[in-house]
């Protein structure tokens, strides 16, 4: 049996450092063509998470916004050309049965760049049939996104079927259920350094269990080009939803797009349940949030005395902690109220 491990497992060594200022530091990321992020960050395509207002601020902060897909395709074209009037560039969640090559042709129209295939298990051969559309329907003239994968072989039989990029974690999100549910599943941090391995071109993108601007920077030095968060970006002023109000303190919805909730409400019945539905404090302007994760994981590469992800990944070193190093490396100080 082998052993995993996961991000609080580990901890990144520090090495000598030539950066005089985090400026110094370069996070961009070549995605397509026509998209080039300055931060690795991808919003997560979920109905509490990404509309049109998180698409734009994600653009306008240097990152990705993801359009969730829980909608009418006319209603999804509509949130990216919203997008697109005050954004530079956006993507949008497809699925792989029903009205998705609609949807598609809807998207492209709208100036949509990357789709993304999002279904929770990727490795299927309802997303090689799907890819294999896609590409025979419109070419090469989109990026096709495309998971979830948690194994190599997963990770190469989605780039040998057309993916571009793929998200690689398996039940780690903070309201996913899917390893309680069917026992499935492998900690995102051992499903990227498995991943890194792949001898394909297509970027790998972190999905699942990162809470904080170190796992994010764990995440790269192991090989992801890109990390897709959810939980981060919830609550925020972008952040689709209306506030709720509860003894003097305001929330918003976040829930998984396969919790009992979601599942009714955007298609009227519920089948197997990996989500469960909660709400998260609200946070304010999301550009904040957003800044405060930059500045982490530009520091992140500057105790490694990286410049940029690439050298991140080459001069890395992890080490594994124990518990008790995970309890000294969070914080616990035992203050007087």
């Amino acid at each position: 049996m082998n052993k995993t491990v996961s991000f609080g497992d580990v901890l990144l060594v520090p090495q000598y450092s030539e950066i005089f200022s985090r400026k110094e530091v370069d996070l961009s990321c070549k995605i397509t063509d026509g998209v080039t992020v300055k931060i690795p960050i991808v919003s997560s395509p979920m109905d509490t998470v990404t509309g049109s207002d998180m698409a734009i601020a994600m653009s306008q902060a240097g990152g990705l916004g993801i359009l969730h897909r829980y909608n009418t395709p006319s209603e999804q074209q509509k949130m990216a050309i919203e997008a697109l009037k005050k954004g530079k560039y956006v993507a949008a969640a497809i699925g792989v049965t029903g009205d998705y090559v609609e949807r598609s042709a809807l998207l492209i129209k709208a100036g949509v760049q990357i789709l993304c295939l999002d279904i929770a298990h990727g490795h299927h051969a309802l997303m090689r049939h799907a890819l294999s559309v896609l590409r025979n329907t419109f070419g090469n003239s989109v990026h096709l996104m495309a998971g979830n994968v948690a194994t190599l072989d997963g990770f190469n039989d989605l780039s040998d079927w057309g993916a571009d990029s793929i998200r690689v974690g398996i039940g780690g999100g903070s309201i996913c259920s899917t390893r309680i549910q069917t026992g499935h599943g492998v900690p995102t941090l051992q499903s990227i350094i498995d991943c890194s391995f792949s001898d394909r071109d297509a970027l790998l993108i972190a999905d699942g269990g990162i809470k904080n601007s170190g796992d994010i920077t764990k995440a790269l030095a192991a090989g992801a080009d890109l990390a897709m968060v959810g939980s981060l970006l919830a609550g925020t002023d972008q952040s689709p939803g209306e506030v709720i109000s509860r003894n003097g303190e305001k929330f918003k919805a976040y829930r998984g797009m396969a919790s009992k909730e979601a599942q009714i409400e955007w298609r009227g019945h519920f089948a197997s349940i990996e989500g469960v539905s909660s709400a998260v404090p609200c946070r304010g302007d999301v550009t904040s949030v957003l800044k405060e994760l930059e500045t982490g994981i530009r520091s992140g590469l500057s105790y490694t005395g990286a410049k940029n992800i690439s050298e991140l990944q080459s001069k890395s070193k992890f080490i594994e902690q124990t518990q008790a190093g995970q309890t000294e490396s969070s914080t616990h100080i035992n203050g007087q109220k």
